[in-house]
């Protein structure tokens, strides 16, 4: 452990609070409601100290502890002196480690080797003993087992300034057992393992007064604390009590009042703090009351000592381990615009927080904050600043946490400090051990007088030696990453004080700009010495892989791409594969367009390094993402296209030369000869194609390609540009063959519908623009002249221009003139019967041209007459809808091969859905009536359910109307019978003539399924059922009748005729079977005969 420069001079520490350094705290964190009446002292003795319940807080966050770096003060466990039985201090689980990447080492540890020294050489020398307490102010002050205070100097050498008391002195009182110092630093009160407290004037060392009856005799004193009153302190004995401490001087004799403020027979206070405040402090209305926390072993109370006695609140901590030791820490913070004092305290790993202030009325709120937990038994709680906790856990490992964030910062392991424990005056072991089992058992580990705070420092007196922990600033804890060379986490941590999200921040001062500033030349000076060390120490590919994003992360990050392209880029050409990886570590960054721009040189280099290496596909991804100003353009354009980077290509002319005709010119000059000679075009030039398509429409709306936007002041005149471009007449290479107006054919041989999309698009931002609408109607017109007077578009290419036209022709502010002649031209083109072959498609962009709302276009009955002779039957449904002629529908239905089966379906919607007159239903009910042998035929089943839902009163002219009994029979089988699948409440009610119609035509077509009829239906009557039965000699299905009747008898009969006929039919077949063996008997045995003879 070396002692770092700062640590030999702690004078330079500050000793009193400085408000500009109060750091703010979240106003959310405080969370439960202000206490207005305090509970009375008197209450509080009274109450039972088995309290279980404590109170509940919200937002309890758990700290990460993994990978903790120690390597400020590399220490391993050893034992310290006076503790009693130490295997406690491994009860609890050893705290998770945590990664420090993130803040670095918070804390710099140092021996004040001056006074460790001393302290050595006064043991040897006066016998001074072992230290036992300390306590810091403007000096340092160390009791000792032999009774001695040894007061020492802050300078840089530490000089021993004062031995206060003899061996003498320390045989009759004990060790020291606690000490402390006054506001002013001129008094030193010193508390005894037997009871004694003495006073010492600092300027001096005289003795100023022995105090022996301010307390029970026979118990140590475990706390003696000066209070910010100049005459008023405070001690708490191993009896548990606390006593108030009143001194006076009369007529020349220095005196001193007690007063128990709360006695050990109520439950033992093993801790006590009162609140101090700096001189800058001296005037907050909180300070008159000259506040003090008391810790018992069940609960906390904060009383006020000034004007008068008064209990401001208690606070239980519900169920804890009985060893864990109660700690409390006072510390002033700026909170909700205001400064006011905070009360840390814990019993075990909850540390709990009380603001306590003074609203514009005087009352007085305690205002409960946001717990923290930690994963540890803590044994010593101090403040290092308004922001930040300093912990000591159970196996002596410091813990440094953020308190606003509940984030643990740094760990040091205490264990060669050898901390110095109180247990022994807790044990009271100077006056016999007069003490409960309980505060024994607290008393283990207790530590209290081997930890003070003062001025953002925190001391720690081990058997041997002093220890300071101070807060690094913000350079040292970068630093000390760098010696590790921890570049990485050195960059993370500088960003975060860049940023101003980091923790314990010390050194940075000034406005937000300057302290930014200073930072980012830290980390350049970082980046710097990342890249000579990766280059100098790890040149092989995987260290310079690491390295390189990071270089590039940080440079984005401070905005310093000149010091990317330039100095560092320098250093790293020198390598060979540094150069490669840093060049591929572009691209991403290029993409998601965090760079933008590259140095001459940079971009040269990648191109080449791109093209040499075959990833084209990232040269293309990146070039359209980037200024090529400063590229040869002639050169990358070359490259693109014969690398086949056509989005490239495009982004080159446009964003290198402002010249958006030469792409089009390109593109067309590869996909126009393979569709003028009709030729199938390859994949590649679909492609082309396609982005051509796509190219066209972002130029018409303002888009640049492949993304983003054309400058604004150049959008009219590329539009313009590219609409004098497809109306172009000829091409500039136009030979004698070359039809008129080659650039629009093109597109629309490639793809008709696509084309006219983007048109439309396009024709939607026409809306005031003179000459853009003048530009509209030309180009119309040449689509009316190249496809109307061309045969060699399809009937859907010509219907997608008239849909189109359609849709242009139907908007409210149409300025477009097509003259109508062109619409019967089409419709003639479409209807024509010539080409049967593509009857459909002529149907459908027919269709399709009259739902856009072309009917207009059109004389509606020449319309219908053309539709009706071309078969057009979807076209006359259309027409006869929209004259409301729904019963003419139904003969479209019955002559539409391909729409036939759906008719059922639209007689049910009409004569069922709201929206149609009375007689537009009757209309369609005769209709229906009249082909309902044509519907019955196509299917029964169908029309059997159409005609339960709509017409169950005409069933019976239905089967007269239906000629073949057959028909009839289907028809009938699927009204009546349920076994056909109907629901039940879909059958009709009919008569039991229409039953027993059926029973006939079941006995004529389906006689195996008569009798499962009769057993489901119970519509038909028995006497006409049976002759019906009878007459078709059906007598199984009569036995049933019969027995259903009640005839058992003629039942039976009819089953013994049936029985016998079977019978006799059997013994014929058994007579013919055996005429038949006995024939082949014979025939078998002919032949032996035969051979005998």
């Amino acid at each position: 452990m070396s002692e770092s420069p700062d640590a030999r001079s702690l004078v330079s520490a500050s000793s009193q609070l400085n408000l500009m350094e109060i750091d703010a705290i979240d106003d959310k964190e405080f969370d439960i409601p202000q206490v207005d009446t305090p509970p009375t002292l008197e209450s509080i003795l009274n109450e039972p100290e088995d309290e279980d319940e404590p109170f509940i807080l919200e937002d309890t966050c758990f700290l990460n502890t993994e990978n903790i770096d120690t390597h400020s003060c590399e220490t391993s466990s050893l034992a310290s002196s006076d503790s009693g039985d130490r295997t406690h201090l491994k009860r609890k689980k050893k705290a998770v480690e945590m990664n420090v990447t993130v803040h670095g080492s918070v804390l710099r540890h140092s021996i004040l080797k001056g006074i460790s020294a001393q302290m050595a050489s006064a043991a040897d020398k006066v016998d001074a003993g072992l230290p036992t307490a300390i306590t810091v102010s403007s000096v340092i002050a160390v009791g000792t087992s032999h009774g001695l205070a040894l007061v020492f100097g802050k300078d840089q050498n530490q000089a021993l300034r004062l031995c206060l008391g003899t061996t003498a002195m320390g045989a009759e009182y004990g060790a020291v057992s606690a000490l402390s110092i006054n506001h002013d630093c001129t008094r030193l009160l010193c508390g005894f393992a037997k009871g004694q407290i003495t006073m010492w004037d600092l300027a001096n060392g005289k003795l100023l007064r022995t105090i022996t009856d301010a307390h029970p005799p026979g118990t140590a004193i475990l706390h003696v604390k000066f209070t910010d009153h100049p005459a008023l302190a405070v001690c708490n004995d191993s009896g548990g009590s606390v006593f108030e401490l009143s001194f006076r001087r009369v007529m020349g004799m220095r005196t001193c009042d007690s007063r128990c403020l709360f006695s050990g027979s109520k439950g033992e206070v093993c801790c006590v703090e009162p609140l101090h405040a700096g001189s800058e402090l001296k005037d907050h209305p909180i300070t008159q009351y000259s506040l003090l926390a008391m810790a018992s072993l069940t609960k906390i109370l904060v009383i006020g000592l000034k004007p008068s006695l008064k209990v401001w609140m208690t606070f239980p901590y519900g169920k804890t381990d009985p060893a864990s030791v109660p700690q409390l820490a006072w510390q002033f913070v700026s909170a909700q615009k205001a400064v006011n004092p905070i009360l840390a305290f814990c019993r075990g790993d909850h540390v709990h927080f009380l603001l306590v202030k003074k609203d514009e009325s005087g009352t007085i709120h305690v205002i409960k904050q946001r717990q923290l937990h930690l994963n540890c038994d803590v044994i010593s709680l101090s403040w290092i600043n308004s922001r930040t906790l300093v912990v000591v856990d159970s196996v002596e490992k410091l813990h440094v946490v953020d308190r606003p964030s509940q984030e643990e910062l740094d760990m040091v392991d205490l264990a060669e400090v050898q901390l110095v424990y109180n247990s022994s005056h807790f044990k009271s072991l100077a006056t016999g051990g007069n003490v409960s089992q309980a505060l024994a058992l607290v008393g283990e580990k207790a530590c209290y007088q081997s930890v003070c705070s003062y001025g953002g420092q925190v001391v720690y007196l081990g058997t041997k030696s002093v220890h300071i922990m101070t807060l690094r600033n913000w350079r040292e804890r970068v630093d000390h990453l760098l010696k590790q060379e921890k570049f990485v986490e050195a960059l993370a941590l500088s960003w975060s004080f860049h940023e101003g999200t980091a923790k314990a921040v010390l050194g940075l001062f000034g406005e937000p700009a300057k302290r930014k500033g200073v930072v980012a030349d830290k980390m350049v000076e970082i980046l710097f010495q990342y890249v000579d060390r990766s280059l100098k120490k790890c040149p092989e590919q995987g260290k310079i892989q690491d390295m390189v994003p990071v270089m590039l992360d940080y440079c984005l990050l401070l905005q310093r791409t000149d010091l990317l392209f330039n100095q560092i880029y320098g250093r790293l050409v020198e390598n060979s594969v540094a150069k490669g990886v840093f060049l591929e570590s572009l691209e991403p960054y290029i993409l998601s367009e965090r760079i933008g721009c590259l140095t001459a040189p940079v971009m040269r280099d990648l191109l080449a390094y791109f093209q040499d290496n075959g990833m084209m596909e990232s040269v293309e991804g990146c070039l359209v993402h980037m200024d090529i100003t400063n590229l040869d353009i002639q050169q990358v354009v070359q490259m693109c296209w014969d690398n086949q980077l056509y989005d490239a290509m495009i982004y080159v002319f446009n964003s290198g030369m402002n010249d958006y005709l030469t792409p089009m010119e390109k593109l067309f000059q590869v996909i126009g000869p393979p569709l003028r000679e009709g030729k199938p075009l390859t994949d590649v030039e679909v492609v082309m194609g396609n982005k051509l398509l796509v190219y066209i429409s972002c130029c018409l709306a303002g888009r640049a390609y492949p993304l983003g936007d054309i400058p604004e002041d150049l959008v009219p005149l590329v539009k313009n540009q590219v609409f004098e471009f497809l109306i172009r007449l000829h091409s500039v290479e136009s030979c004698q063959e070359e039809e008129v107006y080659p650039f629009i054919r093109t597109l629309l041989h490639f793809d008709t519908r696509e084309f006219l999309n983007v048109l439309a698009l396009t024709f939607e931002d026409f809306k005031n623009d003179k000459q853009a609408l003048e530009y509209q109607q030309r180009i119309v017109d040449i689509l009316l002249k190249v496809m109307v007077e061309n045969s060699d578009f399809t009937p859907s290419q010509v219907g997608c221009l008239f849909t189109f036209l359609a849709r242009q022709l139907a908007k409210p502010d149409n300025t477009l003139f097509v003259n109508r002649k062109l619409f019967d031209q089409v419709l003639d083109f479409l209807c024509s019967s010539d080409d049967d072959s593509r009857h459909t498609e002529r149907q459908q962009v027919l269709l399709e041209l009259l739902q856009v709302g072309g009917v207009v276009q059109f004389d509606e009955g020449r319309l219908l007459s053309l539709a009706e002779k071309a078969e057009f039957y979807q076209i006359c449904e259309f027409m006869y809808e929209k004259n409301h002629l729904y019963d003419r529908i139904i003969d479209c239905y019955l002559k539409d091969p391909l729409r036939k089966e759906e008719i059922f379906n639209y007689i049910h919607n009409i004569l069922s859905m709201p929206g149609y007159s009375p007689e537009e239903k009757h209309s369609v009910w005769d209709k229906t009536l009249q082909h309902i042998q044509e519907l019955v035929s196509m299917d029964p089943s169908k029309s059997a359910e159409m005609v339960s839902v709509h017409f169950v009163d005409e069933v019976q002219p239905i089967t007269t109307t239906l000629q073949e009994d057959y028909l009839v029979f289907q028809f009938l089988k699927n009204l009546l019978d349920p076994r056909e699948g109907h629901p039940s409440q879909s059958l009709v009610k009919l008569g039991p003539d229409m039953h027993e119609q059926l029973v006939g035509l079941l006995c004529r077509f389906s006689p195996q399924e008569v009798t499962a009829f009769l057993k489901t239906s119970q519509d038909y009557r028995l006497e006409e059922t049976i002759q019906i039965t009878k007459q078709h000699q059906l007598h199984e299905a009569t036995a049933f009748l019969l027995e259903k009747k009640g005839d058992i008898q003629g039942a039976f009969q009819v089953l013994l005729k049936v029985r016998a006929a079977h019978q006799k039919q059997h013994g014929q077949i058994t007579m013919y079977r055996n005429i038949m063996c006995y024939s082949v008997s014979i025939q078998r045995i002919k032949p032996r005969r035969m051979i005998d003879r």
